[in-house]
């Protein structure tokens, strides 16, 4: 056969299928296996290509593998990732610039303008002036406090910089290492621990800024320092900061707190005191060395060791400061009027707002009559605190009106800057029943009409009378006078506990007061100025009044920013009404429980106070000149020995009132209370200083007054007179 019998005849392979035929020949070699890492990956794959080319029956040969252009492949990709990365990367950080551009643009747009930021206002000068127009305290920045970086010891600004800002001549402005370090403290105390801010950030808030906390103040806050420290020497930023930062109770710049505080210049300053001054400024009101002594020197003491740390001082020097701390000075002439200035300062936001300029704020109190309290108040105490336990006082005198004429608001204001007349509260006692008995006479009792002393039980409250001892029938004045508790109670519950509140209030108490029966005891708290002012329609014929000692506030150019309205609430009581209390009250003077408060030629009246346990000892009276309270008491509100409204507060009322009256042409209170209408008209035994009220016009068309057993008469004890009886005083 030729050559085309051959090929036919080979003819055509089946597949087969014997599966133990086909695996027959199969064998594992070397080149099978995995290979160690390292090896030539191409010299694995060419015996696999020769074992398939064997194994084909095509005898064209396998082609051989490339791997030079597979790693030439995997070169291109590398370099291609790493240039979308680089392009990528290009493009995000340019688009990071023109946003950071854009913020700062927009911050700068919001900051104000860079003429005002060349001259940096100084802090706003408050000055107080009295009725007469002479300066009574000056608050804000001290003058002359500009002191340079040279004349400084070197440690007082090295303090600061230790405790402040350690890196302040590495950073720029702004401290990223000092910003990731406070992030990072804060994270980890789970709160805001640490601050960040750098000296130059806090001399621009201080200088441009608002105290806001808000992220838009931090970015202006870190622009002005930015451009601050473009602007200025690192030496000038230190001395501009350490002449303007507060250091609290008024105190602008270093020197004025140098003085305020240790009473001498910066220049002069020791270690001690260098560290307590920069230990102020995280929080000067709250660590100021004059209101918080203890606060301040645990600061300076980490002030000291911030410094030993620093490398400023050695810890040797830390450790003998740290024995022998600094004390701040009294200062001279803190005193009572500094009780006043810090009441002007809480109300001048309201009245205002923000001051950015200086400003005189005219008042309404008298220097002559603040002294006279100042010194009846002080005096008293510091002769009788001892005697009868007791620590602190207050005074408040005003025009029954409302404009006051003097206030203390403790016995040292150096020591104490709590303010005992506006602030504290405490309960009056009987000083609250004129406004039980008010309403009893608004719905249709008199002074003459009468009502039982006798023991009283409600619902296991059994109020008692502080003798002990009951008097059967008496008239309203006599139970009023003699301060009977059990009468005052049944007069509460039969007017109803909540029209007593409500009389209370229409007359300025402004407290909360608990509708209650023993509201007629006076056991709801309120303060001594608002007491006080709630005594004064009893002066004035039944008008009612707002307590007030800011008349007018200008700036020093003569501009008006405030001026007091006039008061117009109207009547608050009916004048008959106002004619009664005040003939009850008056005989409270004459015959009761303040026989002491007598003002020769004058007509007085008034009501004494003692809380339980005898916590608390108030006397509230008034002429048709002043409405005048005094308050005697502990601040922890311990018991005192005895201390009576009707004894050592009335010493101190009396002192007062009459070394007020002194010179003042005398008038009689409205105590004739006959029809429809009062008359201010007094006989003329009030004027030469008789005791004995005037008769009613037309006579009286009350029933008489019924005479009480045994009736007592005062010697100033506790709303009564059992002092007397049981300690023979006289």
């Amino acid at each position: 056969m030729g050559w085309w019998g051959r090929r036919k005849s080979k003819g055509r392979k089946e597949p087969r299928f014997d599966f133990a035929g086909s695996l027959a020949n199969l064998r594992l070699t070397i080149q099978d296996r995995l290979l160690p890492q390292g090896s030539d990956k191409g010299a694995a794959k060419q015996p696999m290509a020769r074992r398939n080319a064997e194994d084909d029956d095509d005898d064209t040969p396998a082609p051989k593998p490339r791997p030079a252009k597979k790693r030439s492949k995997r070169g291109r990709a590398s370099r291609g990732s790493l240039g979308r990365l680089i392009y990528w990367g290009a493009v995000l950080g340019l688009w990071g610039v023109i946003a950071v551009a854009g913020l700062l643009v927009w911050v700068g747009a919001h900051l104000p303008p860079i003429q005002s930021l060349e001259i940096p206002p100084r802090p706003p000068t408050i000055q107080i002036v009295g009725l007469d127009g002479t300066v009574l305290v000056t608050r804000g920045e001290q003058a002359g406090t500009n002191v340079a970086l040279k004349e400084l010891p070197p440690y007082l600004p090295k303090a600061f910089i230790a405790i402040e800002d350690r890196r302040f001549y590495q950073h720029f402005g702004v401290d990223p290492t000092g910003i990731l370090r406070a992030l990072i403290t804060n994270v980890l105390h789970h709160g805001v621990s640490q601050g960040g801010s750098t000296l130059t950030q806090q001399l621009a808030k201080n200088l441009f800024l608002t105290q806001e906390r808000t992220v838009m103040r931090k970015l202006q806050e870190a622009e002005l320092a930015l451009w601050l420290e473009h602007k200025h020497s690192k030496a000038e930023i230190l001395e501009l900061y350490l002449n303007r930062v507060y250091f609290g109770s008024g105190a602008y710049g270093v020197e004025a707190a140098a003085q305020r505080y240790f009473g001498k210049s910066a220049r002069n300053v020791t270690l001690a005191e260098a560290a307590m001054l920069a230990g102020l400024v995280k929080s000067p009101t709250r660590l100021a060395p004059n209101r918080n002594p203890e606060g301040a020197e645990q600061r300076a003491q980490t002030v000291l060791t911030a410094m030993a740390e620093a490398g400023i001082i050695t810890e040797a020097q830390a450790k003998a400061t740290i024995a022998s701390p600094a004390y701040a000075v009294k200062p001279a002439g803190a005193g009572s009027i500094n009780y006043v200035a810090d009441w002007i300062g809480e109300e001048l936001d309201d009245l205002v707002g923000q001051i950015d300029v200086s400003i005189v704020v005219q008042t309404s109190i008298d220097p002559r009559l603040q002294s006279i309290a100042e010194a009846a108040v002080i005096d008293e105490l510091a002769a009788k605190s001892t005697k009868f336990q007791v620590s602190q006082g207050a005074l408040v005198a005003m025009t029954p009106e409302g404009a006051v004429r003097a206030m203390v608001g403790g016995r040292n204001y150096a020591e104490s800057q709590y303010n005992r007349a506006t602030t504290a509260k405490r309960q009056p006692g009987s000083a609250f029943k004129p406004f039980v008995y008010l309403t009893a006479i608004e719905q249709g009792l008199t002074p003459d009409t009468v009502r039982q002393d006798a023991p009283l039980k409600l619902k296991g409250w059994s109020p008692e009378n502080y003798s002990r001892e009951y008097f059967g029938p008496v008239t309203l004045t006599q139970a009023l006078a003699m301060s009977l508790n059990t009468v005052a109670v049944r007069v509460g519950l039969e007017v109803g506990p909540k029209n007593v509140v409500r009389t209370a209030h229409r007359l300025g108490i402004s407290s909360k007061l608990d509708p209650n029966p023993s509201i007629a005891l006076g056991t709801s708290e309120v303060t001594l100025l608002e007491l006080v002012g709630a005594y004064a329609p009893f002066a004035n014929g039944g008008q009612g009044a707002t307590p007030h000692v800011i008349e007018k506030i200008k700036t020093v150019d003569g501009k008006v920013l405030y001026a007091r309205p006039v008061d117009e609430f109207g009547q608050v009581i009916e004048p008959r009404y106002v004619a009664m209390m005040n003939t009850m009250m008056q005989e409270t003077l004459l015959s009761g429980t303040a026989r002491k408060a007598e003002i020769p030629g004058w007509q007085a009246a008034g009501k004494t106070g003692t809380s339980q346990d005898f916590r608390d000892a108030w006397f509230i009276g008034y002429t048709t000149n002043l409405v005048t309270g005094v308050w005697l008491g502990n601040d922890d509100n311990s018991p005192t020995r005895k201390t009576t409204g009707g004894g050592l507060p009335v010493e101190v009322w009396t002192r007062f009132m009459r070394a007020a009256h002194q010179g003042v042409v005398a008038s009689a209170l409205p105590t004739s209370w006959a029809g429809a209408l009062f008359s201010n008209v007094a006989d003329n035994s009030a004027a030469s200083g008789a005791t004995t009220p005037p008769a009613p016009i037309g006579g009286s068309v009350h029933p008489p007054v019924m005479p009480v057993a045994q009736r007592p008469a005062s010697g100033g004890g506790m709303d009564g007179w059992l002092l007397d009886k049981l300690f023979g005083r006289r």
